[in-house]
């Protein structure tokens, strides 16, 4: 295959640039083309752009991928499997962003001027600190990509009613799932980390990425850190990222993962008595779940009992592309 002309906006020497997109690879050879000639046309209308690819270790030539496709790409080799917050920050500390930093999936696929519309978004309004574009499923349906604060009572209502029929109740539910509130200026507490905008601001005030959680829940602890700061989320409708997701509900051990660093999550913010009841609202879901059959909680039971995550058999998350998020 040719290599992936340049984007207008990157200059393969500088050392820094409006807008650095950083996106963290592990065994992504397979899906890393696509993502890679989205680019050009996504960074279209930028000043000056950068691209940072880290590579979280991989053994199937995503490097070798990376720099045969785009020699534009700035490639860093991690040298160990560092996790996606250390990753990313890695890939924010190695080209300085002098407005903003877009943190993307290695398989999400931007559409054309994206990136212009989050920068935008986020200047437009300095209460906005981050920007999160619409994203869509293959077929271009829209996925329901924005969520609401962790509490004891949404963890309740995902247990008893399950998480989309809660979802109708703001109270008793995380994900937002009516598609009237997914229009421009939308706001969030928090959305899925597949495609995030920071402005320079948020940088500045909130800091490094949390490098606790190895991948799962560090983007919600950082819209959170955000929001606390005094910034808000915002959603830019025309702004699109195409993104297929789906392994963690198939995959042991991505779901124990994502059980356990919720818990996490909830005590680092929360005191020990609130985070112990979260913790048995969560353990009972994923029990109820496991007594039905579903082998995902059976494991992430297991790993929420023994209070940590055991290696996956075979790479980071047992498959290729990581990593992967809903």
């Amino acid at each position: 295959m040719p290599p992936v002309p340049a984007p207008a906006a990157v200059d393969d020497g500088a050392s820094a640039a409006d807008v650095v997109l950083v996106t963290v690879t592990y065994s992504s050879a397979a899906i890393v083309e696509r993502f890679l000639r989205a680019l050009p046309a996504a960074l279209d209308g930028l000043g000056s752009a950068q691209v940072v690819v880290v590579d979280n270790d991989s053994a199937d030539g995503t490097v070798e991928r990376v720099v045969e496709l785009a020699p534009w790409a700035v490639a860093v080799k991690a040298g160990a499997n560092l996790g996606y917050g250390a990753g990313l920050n890695l890939g924010i500390g190695h080209v300085p962003a002098r407005r903003g930093v877009l943190v993307l999936n290695p398989d999400a696929v931007l559409q054309p001027g994206a990136v212009r519309r989050l920068l935008d978004a986020v200047e437009a309004d300095p209460a906005v600190g981050i920007a999160v574009p619409r994203i869509v499923d293959a077929s271009g349906r829209l996925k329901f990509s924005l969520r609401r604060e962790p509490t004891i009572a949404r963890a309740v209502g995902e247990a008893v009613l399950g998480g989309h029929r809660a979802a109708r109740f703001p109270l008793l539910g995380d994900q937002i799932r009516d598609p009237s509130r997914y229009v421009d200026g939308a706001t969030a507490d928090w959305a899925t980390g597949a495609a995030m905008f920071l402005s320079r601001r948020v940088l500045d005030a909130v800091g490094p990425w949390s490098e606790e959680f190895f991948l799962y829940s560090e983007e919600t602890d950082y819209a959170l850190r955000a929001r606390d700061a005094g910034f808000r989320l915002g959603y830019v409708r025309d702004a699109v990222a195409a993104h297929p997701g789906g392994d963690m509900e198939r995959s042991p051990w991505l779901w124990s993962l994502v059980a356990v660093n919720r818990t996490k999550l909830y005590r680092k913010r929360h005191g020990p008595l609130r985070s112990a009841v979260y913790w048995g609202v969560v353990v009972f879901n994923e029990a109820v779940r496991a007594a039905l059959g579903r082998r995902t909680s059976r494991a992430a039971l297991a790993a929420l009992l023994r209070g940590r995550v055991s290696p996956p058999v075979t790479g980071r998350n047992g498959g290729p592309g990581a990593p992967i998020r809903p």
